[in-house]
């Protein structure tokens, strides 16, 4: 039963001081915030399904994982509104740490293989960058 014990008594600091590790660790290392947020709006053709709709979102969605530096992803249906005609179909938001990144997102493989896959299907595109003001 003494064994037992001791193993505990040397366990229980051992375990609090590398959850203060842990904290500490989180609060002084610093994290790079993000810098640049790309927004894609596309309209498509007549006659897109909804089927293709959902296969683009889900291969635009996948194509996060081939950057590096993604911060952030999100995209969605454009709302209708009675006030003004509409636009596009569906946005996309990336949010990027660095212009660097967001210009190797630009020239990267995957993306170029999907616009080359999808475009068929688009009517208008509309893509620009943004700083993020802190």
């Amino acid at each position: 039963m003494k064994t037992r014990n001791k193993t505990l008594g040397y366990l229980v600091p051992v375990f609090a001081l590398c959850v203060f590790m842990l904290v500490i660790y989180g609060a002084y290392v610093p994290h790079k915030p993000a810098e640049i947020q790309r927004v894609v709006c596309i309209k498509f053709k007549p006659g897109t399904t909804a089927q293709e709709v959902e296969k683009h979102l889900r291969d635009f969605a996948s194509m996060k994982n081939a950057v590096k530096d993604v911060v952030a992803y999100s995209a969605g249906h454009v709302q209708k509104s009675a006030s003004s005609q509409q636009e596009f179909d569906v946005i996309h938001y990336l949010t990027f740490r660095t212009n660097e990144s967001a210009q190797e997102y630009t020239a990267n493989a995957d993306r170029l293989e999907f616009v080359k896959a999808n475009e068929g299907h688009w009517d208008k595109v509309l893509e620009m960058n943004s700083n993020i003001e802190k």
